[in-house]
């Protein structure tokens, strides 16, 4: 396969192809050959590598991830009327590096990663460079992290996946040719799901992704690699994190069989509300596309940022950042502590940040707004014993998530794997099949499979 390399990656491979005539090298392949012993270690190899770089970065950049976020909250807390300058001034940074760096970096960043998986299928693979790269992955980083140093509701897990699938694509591009080396299609499968088990330590989760939404094939095409990568990737990462649990161990009691319907109907409510979600993100995403030149996009960006910070000004910190917070309060202080308007400032805060046109995550962001959904109709409509709360908020959330994304289980196992609940395992699959059928009224297909359509669209125009 042959591909226009820049001149680094020219001299890499030139010296790994030394390194490769080395006569120790060389002895070590004779000897395996003249064993029958497998050479399978040599063609997971640059997996392996990739798979440990993924929980490496995925590490680094939830730290720093976490600590703009402390600061851009604390700036508020402190100069709240700045944000008014902040804000705005820091929307449009974003978005000027993705439009003059990298446009691939726009966005989520998993509509980009299914797009280039399709791209690895077919005679368009040298396009797939265009989505997945490692100046790609950079922007991306800094333009996710100047949103949120602005205050912007993002998360970075969407950002984690295209970055991930950036190092995978970058290291299967420096194998040597001769190489005895797995296909393109999956590394970059591979590496969307070593991305996703690092960013959330769900393994699982990252393993049902990739069958439910990436390649929507059967996992035995893919099995050794992916499992392999998921393994190293969330090694590493818990290795320098520790043990842990994205959001820790709330307290679930199951409902009684007779209340079932709560979870029914929490379900289609909260899968309503991620399917109308998706319809507003595509209106403004629209509207934003009629507006020609810089000048008026600038402009649109601009008062983005303002409206944000307006929201921001009167709903305080609920509105910013990635919502975990929020739904750590939720579970473990209880609904009560949540104010009344907070589903509807992330709801729309989510909206505003991320039509802004720079690099924003809406998985952790998603999962926020289901939980404040939840504890709002909690708090005024419905009149349910608090023990059973927390079950009500974790099937919103997947609701809400699976509204967007369209991928019930994923959702489901991504939740169990956050709170380590098993016990409540059919209820989540239930909000999560419920949520799906609820948002396939509103829209047909996903916003990530309507976004990939698009930048298909792009490349091979």
């Amino acid at each position: 396969m042959k591909y226009h390399l820049n001149p680094w990656e020219i001299r890499f491979r030139r010296h790994l192809k030394q390194a490769g005539n080395l006569p120790i090298v060389q002895r070590a392949s004779r000897w395996l050959i003249r064993h029958h012993l497998s050479t399978a270690p040599f063609r997971a190899a640059p997996l392996l590598i990739a798979s440990a770089l993924v929980g490496l970065v995925a590490v680094g950049y939830e730290r720093i991830f976490a600590f703009i976020e402390r600061q851009g909250i604390q700036f508020f807390e402190a100069h709240p009327s700045w944000i008014f300058l902040t804000t705005p001034l820091c929307f449009a940074g974003a978005w000027l590096l993705t439009r003059y760096l990298a446009p691939a970096a726009a966005g989520s960043g998993i509509p980009q990663l299914m797009a280039a998986v399709e791209l690895a299928e077919g005679r368009s693979h040298q396009r797939v460079d265009g989505l997945l790269s490692v100046r790609v992955a950079l922007v991306k980083v800094a333009s996710n992290l100047l949103l949120l140093l602005g205050g912007g509701s993002t998360g970075r897990e969407g950002p984690t996946l295209q970055v991930a699938g950036s190092l995978f694509e970058t290291v299967y591009r420096l194998i040597p040719e001769g190489w005895n080396r797995v296909s393109q299609k999956t590394m970059i499968v591979t590496g969307g799901a070593a991305g996703l088990a690092a960013a959330f330590n769900t393994p699982l989760g990252g393993i049902v992704y990739v069958v439910e939404e990436l390649t929507k094939a059967h996992l035995a095409l893919f099995r050794t690699a992916v499992l392999s990568s998921v393994i190293i990737a969330g090694m590493t990462s818990q290795y320098l994190l520790g043990p842990y649990l994205f959001l820790g161990f709330p307290k679930v009691i199951p409902l009684p069989f007779s209340s079932l319907w709560l979870v029914v109907l929490l379900a289609l409510v909260t899968g309503l509300a991620g399917a109308w979600f998706t319809r507003i993100l595509l209106w403004i995403g629209a509207m934003r596309q009629r507006l020609k030149g810089f000048t008026l996009q600038l402009i649109s960006v601009t008062a983005l940022g303002l409206l944000f910070a307006v929201l921001v000004y009167y709903t305080g910190t609920p509105t910013m950042g990635s919502g975990k917070e929020l739904i750590n309060d939720a579970l473990f202080h209880g609904t009560g502590h949540i104010p009344w308007y907070a589903f509807p400032a992330r709801f729309i805060g989510n909206a505003l940040s991320f039509s802004a046109g720079g690099a924003a995550g809406i998985f952790a962001t998603s999962l926020s707004s289901g939980a404040m959904l939840v504890s709002l109709l909690l708090n005024t409509v419905f009149t349910v014993p608090v023990e059973h709360h927390n079950l009500l908020v974790l099937a919103g959330m997947i609701g809400f998530l699976t509204g967007v994304t369209r991928t019930p289980f994923t959702s489901a196992i991504l939740v169990l794997e956050m709170t380590d609940r098993h016990s409540a395992i059919f209820y989540f699959l239930l909000a999560g099949i419920v949520a799906n059928l609820a948002a396939s009224f509103v829209l047909r297909q996903s916003f990530y499979e309507i976004r990939k359509e698009e930048f298909l669209h792009q490349e091979t125009a």
